[in-house]
């Protein structure tokens, strides 16, 4: 293996989104540096089961049916 082809691997803090830490190695920041997780297993829905419930205002879906309305239906003419 070729020397100083690699970054440094050293020791950081991990503070998840409810508070509570842990000490790792990575490659990430200086050694000691603090790495503040905004998504981790204890509050994303793929890991928790929880689901937002996505409501259509009139928003999205209906300017996608608008705008595709005529789609798939033939004009005899």
């Amino acid at each position: 293996m070729k020397p100083n082809t690699h970054p440094e691997y050293h020791e950081i803090t991990v503070v998840m989104t409810d508070g509570t830490s842990f000490t790792t190695r990575s490659c990430y920041g200086k050694p000691g540096d603090t790495l503040r997780l905004d998504v981790d297993p204890k509050s994303h829905p793929a890991w928790t089961g929880q689901q937002r419930v996505v409501l259509d205002t009139g928003g999205q879906i209906a300017k996608f049916n608008k705008r595709f309305a005529g789609i798939g239906s033939r004009k005899k003419g």
